[in-house]
């Protein structure tokens, strides 16, 4: 194995908490990490790949880390290219088969590998035609979703309508006997047409695996280990083809969290994380519950959201989740999580925009500002309240971005600049911005917003993304830029555009705001009224615990009496949150009571530590107070943000050593360990040598 580019084994163990390191330390073997929502499971199943090849007990090459989107994959080739493990593969299960389907085809099917169809709308309105079967749009899309589901949960004609009476589904317009001729004749229509689905792609490779031993036996030499990153999304049809992949050897390593199964209606099975240790007895588990992301208040509420969860199936007592985890906030003290009732959804949507523009007045980016709901039809309201305050938006949950027709076009024209400027051998005349201007000004971009709402100030805000990112690349050339676009595009990873998000709970999952506003939280939106199931419901609230996760440092939830003026206030709060909502408190009251909780134990945690620490402890305390101001006023800090008295306790208490031992401390990441800790540390000697 050429070991030229990775990095020092133990300086990758000094970067992780004590859980993060145990993960990195199991480089072989079948390995469960259960990691709650911000406690850096990407971090920690990347250093455990960086750790395996840097201490030579793997080798990257034969690793395969599998996770369900492309930008998740994009983020781990980066994150593994900055460790120094450039050469291992990070792909979506989908990626991973195309390749070897399309890499092996001719040599097990003979001729070429049919395309591969991006929506099966057509091929389903077609198959719909053919038997007779009336559909709207909105039909179609709800039929492909339906055989998206009946084919990644592996059923046939015999077992989808079993499988439909076992958990209470129906086919959405259709009867079970109808939707199975609608299915055989979109199976048959994608024949005709010699084009295969998503789907196919997986049962494909499965297929070449099982019945060519050969090519099975050249994928297995090539991939010795694997890594797959949120496990309980893995369906039926996933889970066989992970299965073949592996071949009986069980160097596996997965990562999910049972508290983020949102997909079980597309085919996601959150059993095969939870028996995990059924398919492999020898496995180890460990359990991420350090939230590195979100407030003490904000994970108060996430936590007593589950703590109430049925389980899985939606029966028995409000327990909690099992196999779910308890997270324990690891940052600082922040604002109380906010509860606003509003007479109706106008004033509601008025109500938080004018939050926030309170927030971005204090400082809070609009990027950095998410609005989530649980319907796409809840945007609008949104959309022109934040318009008649002057903020632009950027929507969640629509169409990609460079799938967009505004930035198409703009990609479009600006590679034909670039051919134009390459086939004359110029360069193009003036700044990097300068070109991009040029180009988006003839698509409606301008160098003000417009002071409207809607799809013009939407399309004017994808524009100035662009041209932003110009602006963020002095150095870079027409060309250069124009290789940025397509990649970026390849792995969706969209430029920032300088709105407020507005997106649905379910596009929300893995992304992470400043600020989050969970809105229209009431009976019939969530849950939505289509759960009925004890399953589905269980589901819903697992939504809302995603949509709490999301938000580091401010939180309000909020719901509206009424959808409007002079319709019936028969609304209720969401029945997730009505233990925990303020009944007939004032907002500000309420806001001032839960703010004196932290205060509480600010309190309790200082006469605990007065009464349990010795001398030399307490002395170590005021020195350490005295080292933190002289920092505090040299860099023009306020002293907490150098230190909290919480880590100065700790570090008074601990007396640590080393710096790996002083990373253990709360509050003490890899910035802070390399700005303050060879000083701390050297006040721990001093000190406690005197």
């Amino acid at each position: 194995m050429d070991n030229r580019w990775v990095k020092n084994p133990e300086e990758l163990l000094l970067a992780l908490d004590p859980e993060q390191q145990q993960v990195a330390l199991q480089t072989r073997g079948p390995l469960c990490v259960r990691a709650g929502a911000g406690t850096g499971k990407t971090r920690a199943i990347t250093y455990r790949i960086a750790y395996g090849a840097a201490s030579g007990e793997v080798d990257p090459n034969g690793i395969l880390a599998v996770t369900f989107t492309t930008r998740a994959a994009a983020e781990m080739r980066s994150r593994l290219r900055e460790l120094g493990v450039p050469v291992v593969q990070a792909r979506t299960f989908h990626s991973a088969a195309l390749r070897q389907l399309r890499y092996f085809w001719g040599h097990a099917f003979g001729g070429q590998c049919p395309e591969v169809k991006s929506s099966k709308a057509s091929t389903i309105a077609a198959a719909a035609a053919r038997i007779g079967i009336k559909v709207d749009k909105t039909m179609v899309r709800d039929l492909a979703a339906e055989v998206e589901w009946a084919k990644v949960s592996m059923l046939t004609a015999q077992s989808y309508p079993q499988r439909c009476l076992q958990i209470g589904r129906t086919p959405p317009g259709v009867s079970v006997e109808e939707f199975l001729k609608l299915y055989d004749a979109y199976e048959q229509a994608k024949i005709e047409q010699n084009v295969i689905d998503f789907e196919d792609v997986l049962a494909l490779t499965c297929g070449l695996l099982t019945e060519h031993e050969e090519i099975a036996q050249t994928i297995r030499r090539q991939y010795r280990s694997f890594v797959v990153d949120e496990y309980q999304d893995v369906s039926a049809l996933q889970h066989r083809l992970l299965t073949l992949w592996r071949g009986g050897r069980n160097d596996i390593c997965v990562v999910g969290d049972v508290a983020q199964t949102i997909y079980s209606f597309a085919g996601a099975d959150p059993r095969f994380l939870i028996d995990f240790h059924k398919e492999f007895p020898a496995a180890h588990t460990v359990e991420l519950n350090r939230d590195y992301r979100s407030t003490p208040q904000v994970v108060s509420i996430a936590n007593q959201v589950m703590a109430r969860a049925r389980g899985i199936d939606g029966v028995g007592p409000e327990k909690g989740l099992p196999g779910a985890v308890q997270l324990i906030s690891q940052e600082e003290s922040g604002p109380a999580v906010s509860f606003a009732t509003y007479p109706t959804d106008e004033v509601e949507a008025g109500e938080v925009a004018a939050r926030v523009k309170e927030l971005n007045d204090a400082g809070v980016q609009l990027s950095q500002i998410a609005i989530l709901y649980r319907t796409n039809a809840q945007s609008e309201a949104y959309e022109q309240a934040l318009s008649a305050l002057g903020f632009g938006v950027q929507v969640h949950g629509g169409a990609r971005f460079f799938d967009r027709e505004e930035v198409r076009r703009a990609v479009v024209m600006l590679r034909q600049a670039e051919r134009i400027a390459a086939l004359a051998d110029t360069e193009p005349e003036g700044s990097l911005e300068e070109q991009v201007t040029q180009v988006v000004s003839g698509l409606g971009w301008s160098p003000t917003a417009p002071n409207v709402s809607g799809l013009v100030r939407e399309r004017w805000e994808n524009l100035d993304a662009l041209v932003a990112l110009a602006r963020s690349r002095p150095d870079f050339t027409l060309s250069n830029f124009v290789a940025e676009l397509q990649e970026r595009a390849e792995s969706q990873a969209a430029p920032q555009v300088n709105g407020v998000v507005l997106s649905t709970l379910h596009a929300a999952k893995g992304l992470e705001w400043e600020a989050v506003f969970l809105v229209g939280m009431s009976e019939g939106l969530m849950p939505i009224s289509l759960a009925e199931s004890p399953q589905s419901i269980e589901e819903e609230r697992r939504l809302l615990y995603v949509g709490i996760t999301r938000a580091k440092r401010h939180l309000q939830l909020s719901w509206s009496r009424s959808r409007g003026a002079g319709r019936s206030s028969s609304r209720k709060v969401s029945r997730f949150l009505e233990s925990m909502w303020p009944s007939d408190t004032p907002h500000r009251e309420h806001a001032k009571k839960i703010a004196s909780t932290p205060r509480k134990r600010r309190l309790d945690a200082i006469q605990e530590f007065e009464e349990e620490a010795d001398e030399q402890a307490k002395a170590l305390f005021e020195e350490l107070r005295q080292w933190r101001l002289s920092v505090a006023k040299e860099k023009s800090l306020p002293p907490f943000a150098v230190l909290t008295d919480v880590s100065l306790r700790q570090i008074a208490l601990a007396r640590p050593r080393t710096l790996r031992q002083l990373l253990l401390i709360r509050g003490i990441g890899d910035t802070k360990l390399a700005d303050y800790g060879p000083a701390i540390l050297e006040l721990v000697r001093d000190t406690t040598h005197q």
